[in-house]
C-alpha cells in the first residue's frame, strides 16, 4: 500500500525542483474542475497506456492525486504493480490541498496556457482585436493570416483567408508565405495561447515583418459578430520550405539564447542509459512526417502542441527532454520555448534522423492488453448481428467523438466504470466493444466479462473500420449530455447551451491565469535554472 504525503510536505518538495511527478487519477473532465498546478492527468481508464509514457524511469518519485474519491489509491497500487518504487498518495486529495491554503486551478493544460499569458506580459506581444483585423482585411492591406492550430481544429472553424500553419512550423515555413518586409503577419488560434506563442515565435526569431496575434482567436472573432469559415483545408506546402537557411539561423540563435543543449545520437545513447535521470525522446515534426520514418523509441509530439499542452507528453519535473527533427529548425524553436516554460533540461539532437529509422504511427505498449484473449468480429459480421437485434455495441471513444459519430444504437462508456451500463446489457445480445485502439478494447472486454451475461467480442478496427466499410453512422450532439462528459473537458464551442457565456468565461480565465500562477508560486517561467 502506497504511503501518504501531506500537502505541506508536497508543496516543499515541489519547490526543491528535483525529479517528481504528480499524477491525477480522475478523468479529464473531472480533473479540469479543480487540480494542482503541476498535476498531470493519468485517468484510471487510460492508466495502462499513460503511466508507462509519463514515467519512463520507474524510480521517479510519484504522488497520486484525486478529488477525494479514492481513485488515487487505485492508481498508486497500479504504479507499484508495474515497478514504480517511490509512490505516495496526497492526503485529502485536491480538496485537502485547497484546505491547506494552496491554490487550485480549473481547466486543462494549465502550465502551458499560463505560460502563454506570461509570454505576452514578458515580451509585450502586440495583438489586434477582431474589429481591427476585419478593417485590415477590408482595406486590402498586404497581410497574411496564419492559423497556428492542428489541421483538425482548423477544419472545425477558422478566420476567413487564414492558412493552417501549426505553431511549431511557423518559423520553419514563414518563407513560403512572406517574401516582402511590408507584409503584416497575423497569427490566430481558438483563444489566446497559440496565437501569442506563434506570433512571439516569429518576433523572437527575428522575422523583420510586423507580427501580431489575433486577440482571443476564433472565439473573439465570433463574439465580435463575425463568421468563421468551416471545413477548409488550406495548408502549408508539404516540402522543404523556402528560406530554410534563414529559418535555421533564427531558430539556432533563439535556442542558444535560452539555454538549449545539443547532442549527437551517440551522446544520447549515454543519456538514455543513465538510470539516475528521466529522459523523454520526442519528435516535433508533423505526425505524417513522423509516420514516414522516425528515430526508434521516439514519440510524435508536434512542436506547437508540445508547448501548448506539455502535460500530454511530459510528467516529470526536472527531467531531460530530448527533441528530434530533420533540419533542426523546429526542434530548436520548440526547445527554446520549453526552456522558458521551465523545469527541464532540453537537448536537441543534431543528427537524430541520420541513423536507422522505423515507420508507422506511434503506438504504446500495453502488456496487460496483450495478455487478454478475446474474439474479434468484422464490421460486416457486426452489421449482420445488428440486423437481427442480436448485438449491443459498447463504444469507448471520447465522448466528444462519440457525439460526432458511432455505430447506431451503441452505448457510450468509460473503461473502469462500465459496470454502470450493466442494467442496459441484456443476456440475449452479444456485447461488442468498439474502441479507438485494440488494446483499449481488450481491457474493456475483460471488464465487461465480469458482469455481462452475454459473450463479449471486439469490433476489429473499431468505429473507424465500421465507417470505412460504408455502414451507417449515428450522431447525436446530446449523447452523452454535457454533464456526463466527464472524460473530456468541454471547450466552449463543444457545449449545447451557453456557448457565448462559456467563451467569455474561458477567455477571462486565460487572462487571469498569470495572476493565479503568481499566487501559487511554483512556476519558474523564464528562470530555471
Amino acid at each position: 500500500m502506497a504511503k501518504q504525503i501531506d500537502a505541506a510536505t508536497l508543496k516543499r518538495l515541489i519547490g526543491e525542483g528535483r525529479e517528481r511527478a504528480i499524477l491525477d487519477a480522475r478523468e479529464e473532465g473531472e480533473f479540469g474542475g479543480s487540480h494542482l498546478f503541476w498535476a498531470i492527468p493519468c485517468p484510471l481508464s487510460k492508466m495502462e497506456f499513460r503511466a508507462r509514457l509519463l514515467l519512463p524511469r520507474r524510480e521517479t518519485p510519484v504522488v497520486c492525486v484525486d478529488g477525494g474519491e479514492g481513485y488515487a489509491a487505485r492508481l498508486a497500487a497500479y504504479l507499484e504493480g508495474i515497478g514504480c518504487t517511490d509512490v505516495a498518495v496526497l492526503e485529502g486529495g485536491t480538496p485537502g490541498w485547497a484546505a491547506a491554503g494552496y491554490v487550485v486551478f480549473s481547466g486543462v493544460n494549465v502550465p502551458s496556457k499560463a505560460f502563454g499569458e506570461w509570454v505576452e506580459h514578458r515580451y509585450e506581444t502586440p495583438s489586434v482585436d477582431p474589429g481591427e483585423l476585419k478593417a485590415m482585411m477590408d482595406s486590402g492591406l498586404d497581410m497574411v493570416v496564419l492559423d497556428s492550430r492542428p489541421i483538425d481544429e482548423f477544419r472545425r472553424m477558422t478566420i476567413p483567408t487564414a492558412v493552417n500553419v501549426p505553431g511549431g512550423e511557423l518559423v520553419y515555413r514563414i518563407g513560403e508565405f512572406v517574401t516582402r518586409p511590408e507584409t503584416t503577419i497575423v497569427v490566430n488560434c481558438a483563444g489566446r495561447t497559440r496565437s501569442i506563442l506563434g506570433a512571439e515565435s516569429l518576433r523572437s526569431a527575428g522575422v523583420p515583418n510586423k507580427v501580431v496575434a489575433l486577440r482571443n482567436g476564433t472565439m473573439g472573432w465570433e463574439l465580435a459578430g463575425f463568421t468563421c469559415d468551416r471545413g477548409r483545408t488550406d495548408r502549408y506546402p508539404e516540402r522543404d520550405p523556402a528560406g530554410l537557411k534563414d529559418a535555421f539561423a533564427r531558430a539556432d540563435r533563439f535556442a542558444r539564447k535560452h539555454g538549449v543543449s545539443f547532442a549527437t545520437r551517440a551522446e544520447f545513447e549515454a543519456m538514455r542509459a543513465d538510470g539516475s535521470r528521466t529522459t523523454y525522446l520526442l519528435d516535433v515534426r508533423d505526425p505524417a512526417e513522423f509516420a514516414a520514418g522516425h528515430m526508434i523509441g521516439s514519440r510524435s509530439a508536434p512542436g506547437g502542441q508540445l508547448v501548448q499542452a506539455t502535460d500530454q507528453w511530459v510528467a516529470v519535473r526536472g527531467a531531460r527532454i530530448v527533441l528530434v527533427d530533420d533540419t533542426g529548425v523546429r526542434a530548436r524553436m520548440t526547445g527554446g520555448w520549453l526552456r522558458q516554460l521551465g523545469g527541464w533540461e532540453v537537448v536537441v539532437l543534431t543528427d537524430g534522423l541520420s541513423g536507422r529509422r522505423e515507420e508507422g504511427a506511434w503506438a504504446t505498449e500495453c502488456p496487460e492488453a496483450k495478455a487478454i484473449q478475446v474474439p474479434h468480429i468484422s464490421p460486416a459480421e457486426l452489421a449482420a448481428l445488428a440486423a437481427e437485434g442480436a448485438a449491443q455495441v459498447v463504444d469507448l471513444a471520447r465522448s466528444i467523438d462519440f457525439r460526432d459519430g458511432h455505430v447506431p444504437g451503441a452505448l457510450w462508456g468509460i473503461r473502469t466504470r462500465l459496470d454502470r451500463l450493466a442494467p442496459r446489457l441484456t443476456g440475449d445480445r452479444q456485447v461488442v466493444v468498439a474502441a479507438p485502439e485494440d488494446a483499449q478494447a481488450r481491457l474493456a472486454a475483460a471488464e465487461l466479462r465480469g458482469f455481462a451475461r452475454a459473450p463479449v467480442k471486439v469490433l476489429a478496427g473499431g468505429t473507424r473500420a465500421w465507417k470505412e466499410a460504408g455502414f451507417p453512422m449515428a450522431a447525436d450532439r446530446r449523447n452523452p449530455e454535457d454533464a456526463d462528459c466527464v472524460d473530456f473537458y468541454l471547450r466552449p464551442y463543444d457545449r449545447n447551451e451557453g456557448v457565448e457565456e462559456a467563451m467569455h468565461a474561458y477567455l477571462s480565465w486565460e487572462i487571469d491565469l498569470v495572476h493565479e500562477v503568481a499566487k501559487d508560486g511554483d512556476a519558474p517561467f523564464g528562470a530555471w535554472p
